[in-house]
């Protein structure tokens, strides 16, 4: 005898959606409003899962300094050199390098930390066609969803680099907020 009962179809249809959507479109269903409520605790797992990866790969690597930029600066840029010596800069003060682990401004700073023999850590998003992991990482962990990379990105962070391009202006501008609230970051150590 078939069910003709829509009432489990749909909401596995629409979990499904999410579970093989590539990032971008990942974070536009989440953001999309109320869905089921199967579908909304498949996401549930999913962040959570980004969290925990993101947690047991980050926990012990020190205190980090975050250094944002662009993923398109090609190495014979003025800016990826910049990047490359700020790196090592930060690792000889003892902090470890933190990118978002992509190519660019990322692995010039990862680049310059592992050159002077200090550490480098990657955050890095799951994209269908960039954002490779760069060779300079001692670890990386890979996200599913946008949000959570950024909050790894700062919860391991003591200070924040911002590099020209990408979305570098506008994450800075999300997080200074709420770490201002949280103490964390006072608006008079921001520098301009």
């Amino acid at each position: 005898m078939q069910n003709n009962d829509d009432s489990v179809i749909e909401p596995l249809a629409a979990a499904s959606s999410t579970l093989t959507a590539p990032s971008a479109r990942a974070d536009e269903i989440f953001l999309e409003g109320p869905r089921s409520r199967f579908a909304e605790f498949i996401t549930l797992l999913r962040v959570m899962r980004d969290f925990l990866r993101g947690f047991r790969t980050l926990h012990f690597v020190g205190p980090c300094v975050t250094v944002f930029g662009s993923s398109r600066i090609k190495r014979d840029d003025p800016h990826y050199e910049l990047a490359r010596k700020m790196g090592a800069a930060i690792a000889r003060l003892g902090f470890t390098v933190m990118t978002g682990g992509g190519p660019g401004i990322m692995e010039a700073a990862n680049r310059g930390a592992k050159e002077v023999g200090g550490r480098s850590v990657g955050c890095n998003i799951e994209l269908p066609s960039e954002q490779a992991a760069n060779a300079y990482l001692d670890r990386c962990v890979r996200t599913h969803y946008f949000f959570v990379r950024k909050a790894l990105l700062v919860k391991y962070s003591y200070a924040f680099v911002v590099m020209p391009g990408g979305a570098a202006l506008k994450l800075l501008r999300e997080i200074g907020p709420v770490d201002y609230h949280e103490s964390r970051v006072r608006p008079d150590t921001v520098s301009k």
